[in-house]
């Protein structure tokens, strides 16, 4: 038998969302990997795809008060609140760390209105060491945080915005509180988005009933985890029948089942948010069993396996 290292030799892990290329499709998700310096002692930057660091704003945000973590069955609900910073602390202070690191980075923003986000993009424009930018348009915790991700005609203007704001590619990142996702991705796609991000935290609470009161000091949060899975892959689903944009996969992705999942169901990347918790070396581990995953369906590329589901009565 042929050695290990040898079995996976020729699989093209490289994977190109719009103007994006990346050197495999496994990526931190923002807010759970903090500005990467946090893990630098436990990971091996270069064995990823991409980093998405903690989600900046235009102004310094101190976040939601306490408590701003509940464990729940199979899953996490946060109400953090988007503290950070600001944008000026994160370009002068996070940026030549990140810079230096060896693999993509994707800077998430999030604007409390329109001009917030296409100023900021604009403002990235300039920085160098950033691979895309990835637009917030989706987080359930703070006020107007979602506006531009359940309205598509105000999610088109946006992301068009941005795009011309900038000359770093663009991920839009959706929420899944919303009646049909795909008319938002579309949206998205109008405008011109590189990639879309699918999905953000799923909208949830948590009660001590014997207090009476939430346990979230937010009232409600953003559920993530094992528990969102399946949601998170039914939104990539009608997503990929509804647009070519390609699509970043998020929600309980833990395995690298979890990862083969979504790239069938229609993703080309993925990104690891809460296993990061409880075990930091996930993302390495990941990559490094991708390529026999697709040695094991005789697949020799990411790109031959993205949204190869076989439907019932389809051929």
């Amino acid at each position: 038998m042929a050695p290990a290292a040898s079995i996976a030799s020729g699989v093209d892990l490289s994977v190109t969302l719009g103007r994006l290329r990346l050197r495999n499709p496994i990526l931190t998700a923002s807010g759970t990997f903090g500005y990467a310096r946090e893990m630098e002692s436990l990971v091996d930057f270069s064995k990823l795809g991409g980093i998405l660091p903690k989600t900046v704003t235009q102004q310094p945000r101190a976040g939601n008060t306490p408590w701003r973590t509940v464990e729940t069955t199979a899953g996490l609900l946060n109400a953090i609140g988007l503290d950070n910073d600001g944008i000026e602390t994160f370009i002068a202070h996070h940026m030549p760390y990140l810079g230096s690191l060896p693999t993509s980075i994707i800077v998430s923003i999030a604007g409390s209105n329109h001009n917030e986000f296409v100023a900021m993009a604009g403002r990235l424009s300039d920085i160098d060491g950033i691979a895309a930018i990835e637009l917030n348009i989706s987080c359930p915790n703070v006020a107007h945080g979602i506006d531009f991700g359940a309205d598509a005609s105000l999610c088109e203007k946006l992301v068009s915005d941005c795009v011309k704001a900038t000359r770093h590619p663009i991920l839009a990142k959706l929420t899944p509180n919303v009646t049909r996702i795909a008319d938002v991705a579309k949206g998205a796609a109008n405008g011109g988005a590189d990639a879309l991000s699918l999905i953000n935290t799923v909208q949830g609470m948590a009660i001590d009933w014997r207090k009476q009161k939430p346990l979230l000091g937010n009232v409600m949060g953003g559920l993530s985890g094992p528990a969102i899975k399946p949601i998170a892959l039914r939104c990539v689903h009608q997503v990929r029948q509804a647009v070519s944009t390609p699509i970043i996969g998020i929600g309980g992705i833990a395995t690298i089942d979890d990862v083969m999942e979504f790239i069938v169901a229609g993703a080309s990347a993925v990104q690891i948010g809460t296993a990061n918790y409880y075990d930091p070396t996930v993302t390495m581990k990941l990559a490094a069993a991708l390529p026999f995953a697709l040695q094991e369906i005789g697949a020799k590329s990411i790109a031959e396996v993205v949204g190869s589901l076989k439907l019932p009565g389809k051929p």
